[in-house]
């Protein structure tokens, strides 16, 4: 973090200062909201949650390295006392962002947005000191942590911002201000809560309205709703895709045997061939977002490049593709489920598999799509049935009875997950050695923790 005095927070926040905080004390580590993730010097913020209340962990944290907490009570440590606690968050991080002299770049979209940020983070670490957002910290209470992990000698501080909601991004935007803005999709995540595609683009396009006029806005060029944004904007606008019309495209896209992704990156008279470390050819995408964002920054080409062929998706639950001692492949995708990405999912399960391995596709049922979730279960259960794996084991109600159906009346094996068997189990009982089997579904549904559990089963 960029050191900030206790006083000088306290300013920021309209706190003042308890439990014998000194004023000169600095703060000189991240914004914590876990008592777990104390450093010396760090700021714990007492935030209250549906079962644990940040403030009984004060003392504690003190104890443990943390300078003073943020705190909307007194309490037996040294605090600065606010009205609203993230709301201070916000403000703290604020500050430490205006203090930083290096490029902030905020990266948006209704699916991709983890991947793409690991794959710029892999570039982006080679022409400089990086920041970027922590896993999918990426709303108001990580996207602060994230902001303040900054130090005077970063490059780049690269954040990932989501929405559920109009206004969500300004209100990220006005905590750090971005001067490049990457928009990868408007899909259809969150659909029941925006209402529709169109309100969904609105909010992405906050991203791009908070851009100064010297900036630049980094476009899905094959998204007319993202593509729309260039008017959003008087900054200078790069586009990215597979068509020709776009700045940054690729050419020639083909999967390995393994569903690791190739293709050809162009840009202008630059043609160079991109072999990914990760799998899944919808990453391609995500590549070419990562290289235009990089391509705004002014990162040379073999240094993009170079990122993009040893890049890997670090965050977890998103592709991760393990391949046990029995010849059984575990596809980990499991972090969230938009419709988008489980058709992309069910995609990369075909390539991994080819046409010589069975395929087990373990699904959760999609959440938050409104009018639109008759439909969707609709397109992934045909998809499904064009896949023709060997077993389906389904996870939800109604939504996952239908598709079930759908799949069963294609002549696949389909069935719901059993109540009283854990679902571990479940699937070993349909595994043969050299399987592949894809997990993917809702993060709510804690699928991720069982695609970890049945990568790590010991095979005899």
């Amino acid at each position: 973090m960029i050191p900030l005095s206790l006083a000088a927070a306290a300013l920021a926040t309209e706190g003042r200062l308890s439990g014998g905080a000194d004023p000169d004390s600095l703060i000189a580590g991240p914004l914590v909201f876990d008592s777990r993730d104390i450093t010396p010097g760090s700021m714990f913020c007492c935030l209250a949650g549906k079962s644990v209340d940040g403030h009984d962990f004060a003392v504690q944290a003190v104890a443990a390295g943390a300078v003073a907490v943020l705190a909307n009570r007194p309490v037996d440590a040294p605090a600065i006392l606010v009205p609203d606690v993230l709301g201070a968050m916000g403000r703290i991080a604020a500050r430490v962002s205006s203090e930083f002299a290096g490029t902030v770049i905020g990266l948006t979209g209704s699916a991709g947005k983890t991947s793409t940020k690991d794959l710029l983070t892999s570039i982006l670490e080679l022409d400089g000191p990086t920041v970027a957002t922590p896993r999918s910290f990426n709303n108001e209470i990580g996207f602060p942590v994230t902001v303040s992990r900054v130090e005077a000698g970063s490059r780049y501080l690269l954040l990932e911002m989501g929405a559920r909601g109009l206004g969500h991004i300004d209100s990220l935007c006005d905590i750090a201000r971005p001067t490049i803005s990457t928009v990868l999709g408007v899909g259809s995540a969150h659909i029941g809560e925006f209402g529709s595609r169109e309100v969904t683009a609105q909010a992405k396009a906050e991203i791009v309205r908070a851009l100064p006029a010297h900036g630049t806005a980094v476009l899905n060029g094959d998204d007319p709703l993202v593509s729309a944004m260039a008017g959003d904007t008087d900054a200078t606008v790069i586009t990215f895709g597979f068509g020709e019309h776009c700045d940054i495209r690729a050419e020639q896209v083909g999967v390995q045997h393994d569903g690791r992704p190739h293709f050809v990156l162009v840009h202008g008279k630059d043609r160079r061939r991109i072999e990914l470390r990760v799998h899944g050819r919808h990453n391609v995408l995500n590549a070419l977002a990562a290289a235009a964002t990089a391509i705004a920054a002014g990162i040379p080409a073999d240094r993009i490049a170079q990122g993009l062929r040893q890049g890997e998706i670090t965050s977890g639950g998103r592709m991760e593709v393990t391949t046990r001692s029995d010849g059984v492949t575990v596809i980990n995708d499991a972090f969230n489920a938009s419709p988008e990405s489980v058709l992309a999912a069910l995609a990369a399960l075909g390539d991994i598999a080819g046409a010589t391995r069975r395929k087990i596709a373990v699904l959760g049922e999609m959440a938050e799509l409104g009018d639109e979730a008759t439909s969707w279960h609709d397109q992934v259960a045909e998809q499904v049935v064009r896949l023709g794996p060997a077993g389906v084991i389904g996870i939800g109600n109604s939504h996952m009875d239908r598709m079930l159906t759908t799949i069963t009346a294609a002549g696949i094996t389909a069935s719901r997950a059993s109540d009283g068997v854990p679902l571990v189990e479940e699937i070993t009982r349909v595994l043969r050695p050299g399987d592949v089997v894809l997990v993917k579904g809702a993060n709510s549904l804690g699928l991720e923790a069982v695609a970890r559990e049945l990568a790590a089963m010991p095979t005899s």
